[in-house]
């Protein structure tokens, strides 16, 4: 019924908005005349006025459109269930089929049985749906009606005060007003914030899962800024889109009433159900409510997919209908032919209807008779044997996560048996087969590597510590909970109810709040992120720039040169800015930048200490004759930080005059003043000697601290001391990150004492080594996004005043963005050779499977900056084409860089990778890897990961054009073709005693975006296919989100594969919709993979029992109650079949109608369900150590065609014998048709429920229960019957039948010949199969035995040859046999 609303709901949309104008946008300075006809919630935007004022008319109008904040989740109403209920029911085909047999016997001529025994069925499933439906739906009823009597405060516009309204009276237009802790109500639009630069703080797990905490921003050039907001005063008209489920959009403006246009952002909405975190007072005005908000357009319910089983079963039962159809066509004919033919009948017949009209009301009469025929009750028992399979898997303990306190989630409650079928697996990197944990390894700074030894040591001692503590019990409680302390500020004195206060967790949350105050923790602030150490190297650098007695000179003696020192304060100082992150402690919730900040260092230390940078760079600077280098602290520290544009190097004066030839410089995180006066430092060189004028007790401090090994060491442990000491007496700052990199980076920022202190939505506070806390003032945040793979901010100085842009990203994109300076020779080979040894650096830092990010910067003039703002303005104040137009603007700033350095960060493994994916590809999985991570990156991966084993030969495709990637793809088949017919002459090579160490196991393609979006196209699509296929796995390493989904998509499609798609991130979201069945990974970045899922997971690892185990599992259960439900169904209706040819084929039957109709509802109903949901055919420690037995279910492909007709057949010989045998024994008697019905009955019963026994692999004591409980229903029920029924079932009378035949021995002669003649062949079928194909269970520890005794004798006579020439003996346990040697030998 949802979607029948959301039908109707979008019709009248469309047939509100068939005349509604589309967007326009009036030219500048011009305000828009608002139309009516725009207004309409069925056009393409809204318009929002405050509802208290005028004009009354339009406002009136306009909100008359738009729906209110109650929200209705139920379907149904006390008047409206039973009519709805039944409507939405018989949507079903399996009810409109019951209901047509039902209507078809109240026909007299066609009439079979009673007419109220063919609504028994009809009428009990009806029943148990409709009471399942009123649950459910009372449940919703509470819960909405909780929701919406939630109490918010709202602007009344005659009181002029805010009053306390339900949520259900809340309407767009009202201004609302939160308090911290409080959840908000409806989507609105932030106008006001109690913190004083505009800036809240909310918590979106409710909405999407996510811990950390987001900043919202109060729409700029409000002026109501600064001042405490008044509702009355607000006269602004906002232009918006329409509501839509895109969480992470929203696009408009607001016109204020002089006609100037405000761009409103995503930032600037505050999102329903989100809570108010850190901020005491928020107001915003509605904007959406109820239904048209984003949170309740995202709430879809559960996936629905359509199995490969279930598509299967589509095929069988129209088979069934066919059959059914022959067999109803037969008793028709065979009816019409016994009329046609009969000569004075001994018993009344109709002699007026022809006999063809008789055989045409026959017809009918044999589709009620036949009716089981068609499964469709097993649709039914399908839903039910998932749902007990989902249960199992749910409660897995082997698929829960203690760390997390997070078990396995089944999003997607039908396709559990497609776990078993999977073909190809498709995996993110980062965060799916790695920790997304990252840790601050290593970094280049200046074409200067810094090793960071230390640190690599600290991390092994971690993972040592980590292994260790692994046994011993966690809190389960964790940081990451949805409901951490982390979110929750302890500042605020005002708290609401939450939506999850339905149980009691909430509350205990609290009490343990209020009765402990436990120390916060944030996203991504592990101790092993946190505790970076410092490298001596970069720690002694860093402490010229501090101790007063260290002179700075040209770099050529040791010491650090001004430039390379600029590039080491930029880089760290990109790094603690060029974020989101927000900066928290325990006893301060959120860290701004004060009004006024003292630094720590006075203005003239300032200047004492940049002094010490013009020893050698100052005395070059004598032979220039034009200007003079100022005394003032600026132009000092312009020295230092304003190297100008990125096309010279310079130093920047506050004159007006400019010098040429300047060189690419760098600048601090913060933003250089005046650059149009450069002074040239291509000459520093020559001006080296006049560092020789220093005072000679500073040279021997510097000697001293050159010839001393450990200084280096010293410094930095000192460091760490100071960090720590400073950790301590700051309370321990608290970094809440959206991503683990960003905490990572800002960390290492830490640990050289470039710290991030606080954020505001204007402002940065910044502590610097030797200069202390500066407000950095924030002009715009160009947030990262996977097109351009990149972020920026662009800040202005506060000591040189300039605009510097700071980017940091993936590589591919920062080094083709940065360019070689236009200044001196002697510039652009020092520019060169920063950028061929950070390449290097990068190679190397992939080659060590380590994440890898540049950090860059660009100076930009007033004018160049004025220009970009208009057009970034422009760009953010537009409602069509936003995002384009954003891009582009992010595009025309990130140009011209000049690159700091590099980073390289850890992301280990997670735990059991390595196994996993081993067990994964002897299960016949195919795995590819799909990530944005360079070529060196994902390789190392794979081998550490084991995909990539020491035998397999890489094959690299990354071409440079189309017709290239055509080339080298056909290459790459021949040569893949080479390595096959190697493959196959090798066995017989090492049968000859002439193995080859370089024999090649399998190949593995790599390729990289470029060249996979060529690959994808339709010329080279074919060839891509067949090498892929070819192969044993295959990387693309630098994809984008959509590629991973073609990539998905051409696979599934072209292969007719099952395809698996993993990931753990809001790029994997695609693929996984994509693929047959998506599992998300609950991991670092978000529950957006998770919330996309079929199954979410919380470790890669899970996906080896969920795979081998459950999908196993589930797939032969299902399969094996399929074909067991069908050959119920056929078996049993066959009997009343071949009854018609001893009765003229009148659609009589030989038992009474209540029996024939509980047969297969009640009485053999339950086995099969239990059979589906417990039957285990392998052991589970088996199927995990033996993954070959996943390969051998796909191969041997339990429910395909093939077996249908099996089943159907065994069906036909079991229902034969089951008939004629009662019948031969019971020829020439006097008994009745009902009473040679009883043994029929009977005996089908006994068959029917022994060949599950023989056919389950698994007896339990529920299994025994219920088959012993069908078999006791059945026999109670038949002699109570023929008991006390007299009139039960006219026209016969079963008054005695069952009694007095259950009292002759022949009864049960009958019944026990009848069952073992039925059931023998299929036990002599079961017997001989499992001789000559034994199971692998059986068969594993024969084969090991064999193999080992084999591979020990080929050893020895390998030992015995090579000895002859004096070699070393290898014996079979020799731990210096290689492995390539091992498995030639083998």
């Amino acid at each position: 019924m949802e979607r029948l609303h959301w039908m109707q709901h979008r019709c009248r949309q469309m047939l509100a908005g068939s005349s509604g104008r589309g967007w326009y946008s009036a030219p500048d300075g011009l305000p828009g005349k608002p139309s009516l006809d725009t207004h309409s919630s069925g056009g393409r935007r809204r318009t929002v006025f405050a509802r208290h004022a005028p004009p009354q008319q339009e406002s009136d109008a306009v909100f008359k459109s738009y729906k209110g904040n109650a929200i209705c989740t139920t379907k149904y109403s006390l008047l409206t269930f039973i009519p709805m209920n039944l409507f939405q029911q018989f949507h079903r085909a399996a009810n409109l089929y019951f209901l047509f047999l039902a209507l078809l016997n109240w026909v007299p001529v066609v009439e079979a049985f009673q007419k109220e025994i063919t609504m028994v069925p009809l009428l009990v499933v009806l029943t148990v749906i409709a009471i399942k439906d009123a649950l459910e739906d009372y449940r919703r009823y509470l819960f909405d009606r909780k929701v919406n009597n939630n109490v918010v405060q709202v602007f009344c516009g005659k009181q002029k005060a805010y009053v306390d309204q339900c949520w259900k009276d809340v309407r767009v237009g009202d201004f609302v007003r939160l308090s911290c802790n409080e959840i908000i109500p409806a989507d609105m639009l932030l106008l006001y914030s109690s913190d004083p630069r505009g800036v809240c703080y909310i918590d979106t797990a409710n909405l999407d899962g996510e811990t950390n905490l987001k900043q919202r921003q109060v729409v700029s050039d409000l002026p109501l800024q600064g001042v405490e907001f008044t509702a009355e005063s607000f006269h602004c008209r906002v232009e918006c889109e329409n509501p839509n489920n895109n969480l992470s959009r929203f696009r408009g403006y607001m016109e204020h009433p002089s006609g100037v246009r405000v761009g409103l952002h995503n930032s600037n909405l505050l999102l329903r159900s989100c809570t108010i975190r850190n901020t005491e007072t928020v107001v915003g005005i509605v904007v959406y409510a109820g239904h048209e908000t984003k949170a309740m357009m995202n709430n879809s319910g559960p996936r629905y997919k359509r199995s490969q089983l279930e598509k299967r079963l589509n095929t069988d039962v129209l088979w069934c209908v066919l059959l059914l159809i022959i067999m109803c066509l037969t008793a028709a004919i065979g009816h019409g032919l016994w009329l046609k033919n009969l000569k004075d009948p001994i018993f009344e017949v109709d002699r007026e209807t022809s006999p063809a009209l008789a055989g045409f009301y026959v017809f009918w009469t044999m589709i009620i008779v036949l009716q089981v025929l068609i499964p469709i009750s097993l649709y039914v028992s399908i839903e039910i044997v998932k749902l007990g399979q989902i249960y199992f898997i749910h409660n897995d303990l082997a698929l829960y996560n203690k760390q997390l306190d997070s078990r396995i989630q089944c999003r997607a409650l039908n396709i559990t048996e497609d776990l078993g079928q999977i073909q190809y697996l498709f995996s993110d990197k980062t965060g799916t087969l790695t920790e997304n944990k990252m840790v601050f390894r290593r970094c280049s700074i200046y074409g200067v590597e810094y090793p960071h030894e230390e640190n690599a040591r600290r991390l092994e001692v971690y993972e040592a510590e980590k292994m260790e503590a692994a046994g011993r019990s966690v809190t389960l409680r964790s940081g990451c909970s949805s409901k951490s302390l982390s979110c929750r500020s302890l500042s605020c004195k005002h708290s609401s109810v939450s939506l999850h206060t339905l149980t009691a967790e909430e509350e205990e949350e609290e009490d343990q709040l209020s009765n402990h105050i436990q120390p916060r923790t944030s996203a991504f602030c592990s101790r092993v992120t946190k505790e970076v150490v410092p490298d001596p190297e970069l720690v002694r650098k860093l402490n010229w720039f501090c101790s007063p007695v260290l002179a700075l000179s040209d770099g050529s003696s040791g010491s650090p040169s001004s430039l390379e020192l600029t590039y080491i304060t930029d880089f760290f100082l990109a790094l603690a800015i060029c974020n989101s992150v927000v900066v928290s402690s325990p006893g301060q919730p959120r860290h701004v930048v004060p009004e006024t900040q003292t630094p720590l260092k006075s203005l003239e230390e300032i200047k004492l200490m940049f002094q010490r940078l013009s020893f050698s760079p100052l005395s070059a600077l004598s032979s220039l004759s034009p200007p003079k280098i100022k005394g003032s602290p600026r132009s000092f520290t312009s020295r230092l930080f304003a190297r100008g544009k990125t096309d010279s190097f310079t130093f920047s004066t506050p004159t007006n005059s400019t010098t040429d030839g300047s060189e690419p410089g760098q600048e601090s995180n913060q933003e250089t003043s005046n650059p149009r006066r450069r002074v040239d430092l291509s000459s520093r060189v020559e001006g080296g000697g006049a560092g020789q004028t220093e005072d000679r007790e500073i040279e021997d401090d510097i000697q001293g601290a050159r010839t001393n090994p450990e200084g280096g060491r010293q410094d930095a442990e000192e460091l760490t001391r100071e960090v720590d000491c400073e950790s301590d007496a700051d309370n321990e700052l608290l970094y809440e990150a959206e991503s683990p990199d960003e905490a990572a980076l800002v960390h290492a920022a830490h640990a050289y004492r470039c710290t991030l202190r606080g954020r505001s939505a204007e402002s940065l506070l910044v502590d610097l080594p030797g200069i202390g806390s500066l407000a950095v003032q924030l002009l715009h945040i160009i947030p990262f996004d996977s097109n351009r793979k990149k972020m920026s901010v662009v800040v202005r100085h506060p000591l040189t005043g300039q605009v510097v842009v700071y980017t940091k990203g993936a590589d591919s994109v920062i080094m083709d963005l940065t360019e070689t300076p236009k200044g001196t020779e002697q510039s652009q080979e020092i520019y060169s050779h920063i950028r061929e040894k950070t390449q290097n650096h990068l190679d190397s830092y992939a080659r060590e499977g380590l994440r890898t990010l540049c950090i860059a910067k660009k100076v930009l003039e007033e004018e160049e900056y004025e220009v970009w703002m208009k057009g970034h303005l422009l760009a953010e104040s537009s409602i069509e084409n936003r995002d384009e137009l954003l891009l582009e603007s992010a595009q025309r700033l990130e140009t011209n860089l000049t690159l700091l350095g590099t980073t390289g960060i850890v992301d280990r493994l997670q735990e059991e990778v390595p196994e996993t994916i081993e067990a994964l590809q002897r299960a016949g999985i195919k795995v590819w890897i799909l990530t944005g991570d360079k070529k060196e990156t994902a390789i190392n991966i794979a081998y550490s990961c084991k995909l990539l084993c020491p035998n397999d030969q890489l094959l690299t495709a990354i071409c440079g054009s189309k017709d290239a990637c055509a080339a080298l793809l056909e290459e790459l088949k021949l040569e893949v073709q080479r390595g096959e017919e190697g493959l196959t002459e090798g066995p017989a090579a090492g049968s000859r005693g002439e193995p080859s160490s370089g024999s090649v196991e399998g190949f593995i393609l790599v390729l990289d975006g470029r060249t996979l979006d060529w690959a994808l196209q339709e010329e080279q699509r074919s060839d891509f296919l067949e090498l892929s296929r070819k192969c044993k796995a295959v990387i693309c390493c630098r994809s984008t989100p959509l590629q991973k989904s073609q990539v998905v998509r051409l696979i599934r499609d072209q292969l007719g594969v099952m395809t698996l798609a993993v990931g753990d991130g809001a790029n994997d979201v695609s693929m996984i919709q994509v693929a047959d069945v998506g599992v998300g990974i609950s991991g670092q970045e978000g529950m957006q993979a998770v919330m996309s899922s079929d199954f979410a997971i919380s470790r890669f690892k899970h996906l080896r029992k969920l795979l081998l185990v459950h999908g196993h599992l589930c797939y032969s259960r299902l399969a094996n109650m399929i074909l067991y439900f069908i050959y119920k169904n056929v078996m049993y209706v066959n009997l009343l079949f071949w009854y018609q040819f001893f009765c003229g084929f009148s659609g009589s039957v030989m038992t009474n109608a209540w029996v024939l109709i509980l047969f297969n509802l009640i009485f053999t109903s339950v086995p099969p369900l239990v059979y589906g949901v417990l039957d285990r055919d392998t052991p589970a420690h088996t199927l995990m150590e033996l993954p070959e037995l996943y390969r051998a279910v796909q191969t041997s492909k339990v429910y395909v065609p093939y077996m249908f007709w099996i089943t159907v057949l065994d069906a036909f010989y079991q229902s034969l014998i089951c008939f004629f045998v009662p019948y031969f024994a019971l020829a020439g008697s006097s008994v009745s048709e009902l009473s040679f019905g009883s043994p029929i009955n009977a005996s089908a019963l006994l068959i029917i429920l022994l060949h599950q026994v023989i056919e389950s692999h698994t007896l339990t004591w529920i299994h025994v229960l219920v088959l012993v409980l069908s078999g006791g229903c059945y026999f109670g029920f038949v002699l109570l019957f023929s008991s006390f029924c007299v009139t039960c079932s006219p026209p016969t009378n079963p008054l005695g039948v069952e009694t007095l035949a259950m009292s002759q021995p022949l009864f049960y002669i009958i019944c026990a010949i009848t069952t073992v003649t039925a059931l023998l062949p299929r036990l002599l079928f079961r017997a001989v199969y499992n001789t000559l194909r034994p199971s692998a269970v059986l068969e594993s520890p024969w084969r090991d035995e064999v193999d080992s005794e084999k591979y020990r004798r080929k050893m020895q006579r390998w030992n015995q040859s090579k000895s002859r020439d004096n070699r070393l003996p290898l014996c079979a346990d020799n731990p210096g046999l290689e492995p390539s040697t091992a498995s030639v030998v083998s």
